[in-house]
């Protein structure tokens, strides 16, 4: 079964096409990423599915329920797709239950979501106590009020410190295990590797990939990052890498080889004999910054 599936969802606003006739069959349970550059289509896709914009053509079914009749699904569905607003002079656990009485929710699940997003000892501080982390797990222990079978996340670790970062990705991580899809928009990468079982990659309105994060990996080649010592070297090191019949990018102030870590000693070599002495080098692995650069032509762009 599938949490969400769209045939030919397509919307525009005015000559400007944000989305263009996506697909997607997103499987139930598990950590679903969705990325892309700037102005991607991702908000616009993620607010035609939560039923607040519609589409321009094509079709959309979430739960198994169409996008055209939203009252059909999204009392199973939660979301966080903004920074939550939450009432400063109350406590956690107020706070979640005006929103629950206001959302006819059961009220006797409040300290439960308190202790699933680690809020169990702070729910009875005020909500202007807490750090950004604290508020955004209390935006989706808010989201999960109503215990639902999909939860939409549009950037929940925007703007917190390292710590608040882990703490959203094992949250994340532990509500995907527990059976519920989460499906998740976010601009950091590394973080959307760690969390994510499963990834929806978009540029320019269209998907350009879906599917298992394992097999977006292992469509990534292996590369070697070579830095030399003085950086008026650099060209010098790319026709190397270049004459020898690999692909090399600059990247960073260093040089990016499309090859196997194997030839890293060779790489070496080479330099040491034409004069150029290294600062780095070393093999890097399949990561899904390089397969979302590749795939997008991003990198000049941004990825929010």
């Amino acid at each position: 079964m599938t949490s969400i599936r769209t045939r030919g969802l397509t919307k525009d606003f005015g000559d400007l096409r944000a989305v263009n006739a996506i697909d997607l069959d997103l499987p139930s349970g598990g950590v679903v990423g969705f990325v892309g550059p700037n102005g991607a289509g991702k908000s616009t896709t993620i607010r035609m599915l939560l039923g607040l914009i519609e589409p321009t053509s094509g079709e959309a079914h979430v739960l198994g329920h169409p996008i055209a009749d939203p009252s059909g699904y999204l009392h199973r569905v939660g979301a966080l797709i903004e920074a939550p607003a939450f009432y400063p002079t109350l406590t956690g656990e107020e706070n979640l239950r005006v929103f629950a009485t206001l959302g006819g929710h059961d009220r006797r699940r409040i300290g439960e979501l308190l202790e699933v997003v680690g809020l169990g000892r702070r729910g009875q501080d005020r909500y202007r106590s807490y750090s950004l982390g604290m508020k955004q797990r209390l935006g989706i222990a808010g989201a999960l009020l109503p215990d639902p079978h999909l939860l939409v996340l549009d950037e929940p670790t925007n703007g917190l410190d390292p710590q608040g970062i882990v703490e959203i990705r094992t949250l994340l991580r532990d509500i995907g295990a527990s059976g519920k899809t989460v499906f998740v928009s976010s601009h950091l990468l590394a973080e959307i590797q760690a969390a994510c079982d499963s990834i929806v990659m978009i540029d320019h309105g269209g998907v350009v990939f879906s599917g298992t994060m394992a097999d977006l990996l292992e469509r990534t080649s292996p590369a070697i990052r070579a830095a030399a010592q003085h950086d008026t070297d650099t060209p010098r090191l790319l026709q190397l890498a270049t004459d020898a019949g690999y692909r090399a990018t600059r990247s960073n102030g260093a040089i990016q080889v499309d090859a196997p870590a194997d030839w890293a000693p060779d790489l070496n070599r080479l330099a040491w004999h034409a004069g150029i002495t290294l600062r780095e080098l070393r093999a890097t692995s399949a990561d899904l910054e390089r397969a979302f650069f590749a795939m997008t032509g991003a990198d000049q762009r941004g990825t929010d």
